[in-house]
Parts: structure tokens; C-alpha cells; sequence
């Protein structure tokens, strides 16, 4: 199976997990995910991310950044590479946010997302 296919059906896997669970539940298992201890290699990085973006643009939905997160932080891990997904939140206005890092950097993801976000947590 292609990498897109496994970044497409994992979206689709993601909405039929959060009709039937509450988010502490989803988020819960991605906490108990192994992350590898080897260090990041970029390519498979970059691969798995234009993956995730194809599939997203291929989804017949809108694909929202906790799933996004959730799927890359799902493929990267399968890679081998210690990803983390990471809930942060800007107090005014209000706005939530989820994103993926890689030894600290975040991937996919506009380059002030650090800097806009205060961090929840990391799992």
C-alpha cells in the first residue's frame, strides 16, 4: 500500500474513531503510541508529510488540524521517527491549535507556530 492510501484510509479511520470515542479516548491512545528513539531521517519526514497533504486534499472533507496531527503523528511513528503531536492554544481571540514535531521542530506547519501558540502538552 502506497504511503498516500495509508495517509487516506488513517483520515478516514480518524472519523470513524471520533464518532464512536470522545477525543480524551483518541488522544489517550496516541499518549501510548511507541516513539522510536532513532534519530529523524528528513526524507522519510518529507514523505510522510506530502502524503498526508495529498491525502488531505483528496479527502471528500475537510480535514482539520487535530486529525491531521493525529494521522501524521500515526505514519511518522510507524516510520520509525519520534514525532509528537503537540495542543497548544492563543488566548486573544481564543484559537486552539494541534501540530506535529520532530526534534522540537514543527513539520507541516507554518514556521511562527511556536511562536503564536502556547503549548498544552505534548504526546
Amino acid at each position: 500500500m502506497t504511503l498516500f492510501l495509508r495517509a487516506l484510509s488513517a483520515l478516514f479511520a480518524y472519523d470513524v474513531l471520533s464518532k464512536f470515542f470522545a477525543f480524551e479516548t483518541i488522544y489517550a491512545r496516541v499518549k501510548r503510541w511507541t516513539v522510536a528513539s532513532r534519530p529523524a531521517d528528513k526524507k522519510t519526514v518529507d514523505r510522510v508529510c506530502r502524503a498526508v497533504n495529498y491525502a488531505r486534499i483528496w479527502y471528500p472533507k475537510q480535514v482539520l488540524c487535530l486529525q491531521c496531527s493525529v494521522v501524521t503523528t500515526y505514519l511518522l511513528r510507524k516510520h520509525g521517527i519520534a514525532a509528537q503531536m503537540v495542543l497548544g492554544a492563543q488566548k486573544l481571540p481564543f484559537k486552539a491549535h494541534a501540530w506535529v514535531e520532530v526534534e522540537g521542530r514543527a513539520i507541516n506547519e507554518r514556521s511562527n507556530v511556536q511562536a503564536t501558540y502556547a503549548v498544552w502538552d505534548r504526546c
